[in-house]
């Protein structure tokens, strides 16, 4: 089963690491070479409990070399910069190249920015470890200056909290910020109902189009009731984000109004990753779609090479495009392994079966749904702790899981937030005395 060549996936993301980790679990003996720019693995699902604290970033974000630990896979981190696909050779920013028996390609995508104007310098995106780090810096920035300013404008500014995107990512960003920045602000002794969270989109409804759209009452429930309700612009173009506001159209209008904000956060969209844009050239036209994804045959292979594979949000598979979903990416990476390992004995490699397994989503702080395969569904808090226990046992390894689980049951135990019920007359002060108990 050894090669003199190694298998090589680029991109340590759930496709990619969970091909890995599956070759290894089957006792796959060949040489395997992991590559990702990025020194931790990036539990996306999760990072909302990165944001609020209910989780640590080694929980979410845990080092690959812990996570790769006694794998025997060899991580490389380091950005592939180029890849011949003709003689199966990819070139790496350090200068180092290799030449590969098979290649996995799970890059993902990108942030996208739909071209907008001043977005992609002013507004804050929500894919990486970094990207929560800087978030959570500007929402803790804002409130604190809005605590201490005697201007009634510059305040209404930095208590507004736009959020562009209503898909699954935007959704979520609101409703968690609907009853997180209350109970922050609480503690610096502000007016909680000062505060805004204005969800934005280009769609008349949110969720539209996505394997969540059976959601869509619940979270707008949700948004009725969180501590801070989740105010909607819809039917709107964004058209320009600058530092202290964002500008949109709403839709036949030629009108272009302005909203006051210091923190808009970009949830919508994504492009293709560059990696695999570069690979155009070497893939016929009518082998790409529309988007320019390479498209991969019902076994995850590439039309004309099939000894690479591709999976995640960076390919489209044929007969069926499947959601850019994590336990998408997940099965994928399995049914990857097992064709490298049939390929290695000589056999066939089979078509990948990926089941959705129901849909999951937060919906603020304790609060959220779980739909499992589309009969039952689950809201409330018992939601949410459905949706962490599912996510939690998704994690790469079972050491980290243990440890992740371990670390929510903590805190589920001790109570870090208790949402209160904001009623009209409610004070700041009497906020924080309920969060506080």
């Amino acid at each position: 089963m050894n090669s003199s060549r190694p298998t090589v996936i680029i991109g340590a993301g759930f496709a990619g690491l969970f091909t890995a980790l599956h070759l290894r679990h089957q006792q796959d003996l060949r040489s395997i070479i992991l590559i990702d720019p990025q020194e931790r693995f990036v539990f996306k699902p999760m990072l909302y409990e990165l944001l609020t604290g209910e989780l640590s970033e080694d929980a979410v974000c845990p080092t690959y070399k812990e996570l790769l630990q006694g794998s025997d896979i060899n991580f490389v981190q380091d950005k592939v910069v180029a890849i011949n696909l003709q003689e199966k050779r990819l070139k790496l920013a350090s200068g180092s190249d290799y030449i590969y028996d098979h290649l996995v390609l799970a890059v993902g995508s990108i942030q996208g920015y739909l071209g907008t104007e001043g977005a992609q310098k002013n507004a804050f995106a929500f894919r990486t470890q970094e990207n929560a780090i800087a978030l959570e810096s500007q929402l803790r920035e804002c409130l604190q200056r809005a605590s201490q300013t005697d201007d009634e404008t510059q305040r209404r500014s930095l208590l507004t909290f736009a959020v562009v995107g209503a898909g699954p990512t935007g959704v979520e960003m609101a409703a968690t910020l609907a009853d997180l920045l209350p109970y922050w602000y609480a503690q610096l002794g502000g007016d909680i109902r000062q505060i805004r969270i204005v969800l934005i989109n280009h769609g008349k409804t949110i969720l539209a189009g996505d394997v969540n759209a059976g959601l869509q009452e619940e979270a707008l429930h949700a948004f009725r009731t969180r501590t801070v309700p989740v105010e909607l612009i819809l039917g709107v173009g964004v058209k320009a984000i600058a530092q202290d506001h964002l500008e949109y159209q709403p839709a036949n209008s030629t009108e272009i109004k302005t909203l006051l904000t210091q923190t808009t956060i970009w949830t919508a969209g994504t492009a293709v990753n560059p990696l695999i844009q570069n690979l155009k050239s070497q893939i016929p036209a009518d082998h790409l779609d529309k988007h320019g994804l390479p498209l991969v045959t019902s076994t995850l292979q590439l039309l004309d090479f099939p000894e690479v594979f591709a999976a995640g949000d960076c390919a489209n598979v044929q007969p069926q495009t499947l959601p850019a979903l994590a336990q998408v990416a997940y099965q994928q990476g399995a049914s990857i392994a097992h064709n490298l390992i049939a390929l290695a004995k000589g056999a066939s490699p089979s078509p990948a079966h990926v089941s959705l397994r129901g849909t999951l989503m937060k919906l603020g702080l304790g609060n959220g749904v779980a739909k499992l395969f589309d009969k039952v569904q689950i809201t409330g808090k018992l939601g949410d702790l459905i949706r962490s226990a599912t996510y939690l046992e998704m994690l790469p390894t079972p050491l980290h899981d243990f440890k992740a689980t371990t670390e929510w049951l903590k805190e589920e135990t001790f109570h870090r937030y208790h949402r209160p019920k904001m009623k009209p007359e409610t004070t700041a002060k009497q906020l924080l005395s309920s969060v506080e108990q």
